[in-house]
């Protein structure tokens, strides 16, 4: 439990803040520091960075395809993003016999970029400040009348406003629906693969080195985006032509050097620095050591398979990259905010609060209470929730449990079914029964092990030993309907669909009767009854309260300039490119270099191999333009920029505004800048635009796109 301690030392918190204040924050553009940017070496105004009025820097920055930033970086839409942000378009253009996940694609022009039926990328167009709107009528309104009240306001500004047809409005809360922002967005449809270097290049490291400092990964891929003759958004057409943006980012090679001023534009996802100690505690000692148990199962289970086989390597590659990706981040943010003493630091800034403003010891008080109510319910949650999305076949079964509830509700209509269609076809195409039998069985004996026995069904110890489950689990998956390895209507629903779903009513019975099905509701109908309505409450009632607690502290706390966290809306953080000392006794430097790509080579490993060719022009130092003062080729830098999931694919730009990288990930040892941002330890991670057009040019051949580039020397 927390050891509250009411002995401010307010020397402490006006140090620690402004430590924090200069470096953290993911800022509204509309709402930019101009005066500490410039302080900090910005050379640009802020009106270079948004204007609605005339082009800038947010005319070439994107959100691409609703979770990764990308950057234009050519005056022929040619768009720069990270190799993990494509891969899933990479690896649906790859087969075993043209592998363009280990092999790297790049067009030798423009007619034979491919295209990315569904990719989609948003610019921002405009952002206001729509508060006063939003929240009109709301005075003393509770939940759920509050609810319906901003859902209505939201709509009725919408409707007031006039957009193109090709544009939308999306409201976002901020500080925890105590304020609202309007965002108009245009939408591009027609985005198609330039180029992606062979993983051994963009995902050098892999899942070793994911979340790792020093980095050497190359995780930089290249799409075009497509507009009709009128440069307007339009579906996929052969007579599409490549958009010409407002503005694109000139590319910088120039040298960098320690504490040079640094920028990143980008979507961030999401972000909670305001919540109380007890949240983070929680957080720390119970929900992320549940997430990281579930999927840590889950992984060595995949990878042994993925080292053994081709065919599944490649299925799998796109989702064993995704699962990994946040079990590494949750192991390094649990080790962060100890290291960083994060809960401590809460509760003296909560009791530097209190000593200002004596409200917020009640607010404090019911929120600890709430959470502590809350824990074996919340602690279930994370289990459940990561088994039924780590276990793929529970996750089917998932599905067609929403489905059948929406046929039997009269919900589902022929667009609805063909909706579900399509996302089970796609499921299934990189689905593998006979693996994710072993994933299941051996998760099913975690969740039995793990979770309290009032939130299980009746007789679910059998469950608990997983080399039991794996043996009769296989038997239920071979004969199951849902998992595609028996029949329904005549045909499997991973072959014929069609002829699967002929008849709804038979296959709606022949699931229901599913023994893999009706294991899966018997784990489903147990959570919904004893742990989701309790969850779920009193998650209602700690957002009410931290919707409080956030007004308070920003009320409070006069000295301190507040961020919103980040909700995948538009965002710029600033900092410095800095190396850092993250433990007694290690330090690290800012830059790291192609030599160490070739110090953590080895031959034929699937993290570590290199291409020969980049052997070749490593050992002929044939490096063009793109080495630096060191003679070596820059790869990777640091710098302190406070970023998070979202932010990849984020352009890295300079004091004038020039791309000299593109942010990728963050140093491990401050993964907890989500929760807690400690500028002693944060550090984002970007691949040096030098590193990029060296593969460009000299490793793909591929100097035509350099040449539609702007080149800073």
């Amino acid at each position: 439990m927390i050891k509250r301690n009411l002995l401010i030392a307010s020397a402490f918190f006006t140090f620690s803040w402004g430590i924090a204040q200069q470096y953290g924050g993911m800022w509204i553009p509309t709402e930019l520091n101009e005066k500490e940017m410039k302080d900090l070496g910005m050379k640009i105004s802020a009106k270079d960075i948004f204007n609605t009025q005339k082009p800038s820097i947010k005319d070439a920055v994107v959100q691409f395809n609703g979770g990764c930033t990308a950057e234009i970086i050519s005056p022929k839409g040619l768009l720069l993003t990270n190799h993990h942000c494509g891969y899933g378009q990479i690896q649906a253009h790859s087969t075993v016999q043209n592998d363009l996940l280990s092999n790297g694609f790049w067009a030798k022009n423009m007619s034979t970029e491919l295209p990315n039926p569904g990719v989609t990328v948003d610019f921002i167009v405009d952002i206001k400040d729509v508060s006063s709107q939003i929240l009109d009528d709301t005075d003393n309104l509770q939940e759920p009348e509050l609810a319906k009240q901003i859902a209505k306001n939201i709509e009725i500004y919408k409707n007031s406003q006039k957009i193109e047809n090709y544009q939308s409005i999306s409201v976002k809360p901020m500080y925890y629906g105590n304020k609202f922002y309007a965002y108009v967005i245009e939408t591009y449809k027609d985005v198609r693969l330039v180029g992606a270097p062979p993983q051994s290049i963009g995902k050098f490291g892999s899942d070793t080195d994911n979340w790792v400092w020093p980095r050497h990964t190359g995780d930089f891929s290249m799409f075009r985006i497509y507009a009709d003759k009128n440069n307007k958004p339009a579906e996929y057409s052969k007579d599409n032509v490549p958009y010409v943006p407002k503005h694109y980012l000139p590319v910088s090679i120039k040298d960098k050097a320690e504490n040079d001023f640094t920028f990143v534009f980008g979507f961030p996802g999401r972000t909670t620095e305001y919540l109380p100690a007890i949240a983070v505690e929680k957080i720390m000692k119970e929900i992320d050591p549940a997430r990281i148990a579930v999927r840590d199962v889950a992984l060595k289970t995949l990878d042994e398979k993925m080292r053994a086989d081709d065919a599944t390597r490649i299925k799998y590659a796109s989702k064993f990259a995704s699962v990994a990706n946040y079990w590494k981040k949750w192991i390094g943010e649990v080790e962060g905010l100890k290291k960083s003493n994060a809960v401590q630091k809460k509760v003296m800034y909560e009791g530097s609060l209190i000593a200002k403003n004596p409200e917020v010891k009640a607010t404090l008080d019911q929120l600890n209470k709430l959470y502590n109510d809350q824990a074996p319910y919340a602690l279930n949650n994370a289990y459940y929730g990561e088994v039924v999305r780590n276990a793929e076949t529970f996750a089917l079964a998932n599905m067609y449990s929403n489905y059948i509830t929406s046929v039997e509700a009269g919900r589902m209509d022929e667009k609805g079914t063909a909706a579900f269609k399509k996302k089970l076809t796609s499921f299934y195409k990189d689905y593998s029964a006979e693996l994710d039998s072993k994933v299941t069985a051996k998760l099913l004996a975690l969740y039995a092990n793990k979770t309290d026995a009032q939130f299980l069904p009746a007789g679910f110890d059998k469950y608990k030993n997983d080399a039991q489950n794996i043996t009769s689990f296989e038997e239920l998956s071979k004969n199951s309907v849902i998992t595609g390895r028996s029949q329904v209507n005549g045909a499997a629903l991973n072959g014929d669909i069609e002829k699967a779903f002929s008849s709804q009513d038979k296959l709606i019975k022949t699931i229901k009767k599913d023994a893999v099905y009706q294991l899966f509701m018997s784990v489903k109908d147990a959570y919904m009854k004893t742990a989701d309505p309790q969850f779920t409450s009193l998650q209602t009632k700690i957002d009410a309260l931290q919707k409080t607690y956030m007004a308070q502290q920003m009320a409070t706390d006069k000295d301190r300039k507040f961020f919103p966290d980040a909700n995948s809306t538009l965002r710029v953080t600033y900092g410095k490119v800095k190396g850092s000392t993250p433990k007694d006794a290690v330090t690290y430097d800012y830059q790291t270099h192609l030599a160490g790509v070739m110090e953590k080579y080895i031959p034929g490993d699937y993290e570590f191999d290199v291409p020969q060719k980049l052997i070749d022009l490593y050992n002929k130092k044939d490096y063009g333009n793109y080495k630096d003062k060191s003679g070596d080729v820059p790869v990777g830098f640091t710098a302190t920029n406070h970023t998070t999931g979202g932010n990849s694919g984020s352009p890295a730009l300079d004091a004038h505004g020039n791309l000299v990288g593109l942010n990728f990930d963050r140093q491990w040892e401050g993964t907890m800048s989500d929760i807690n941002y400690d500028p002693r330890f944060s550090r984002n991670i970007m691949v040096d635009t030098k590193y990029i057009l060296f593969i460009i040019d000299k490793f793909a051949d591929s100097k035509w796109l350099i040449d539609e580039m702007k080149i800073v020397k």
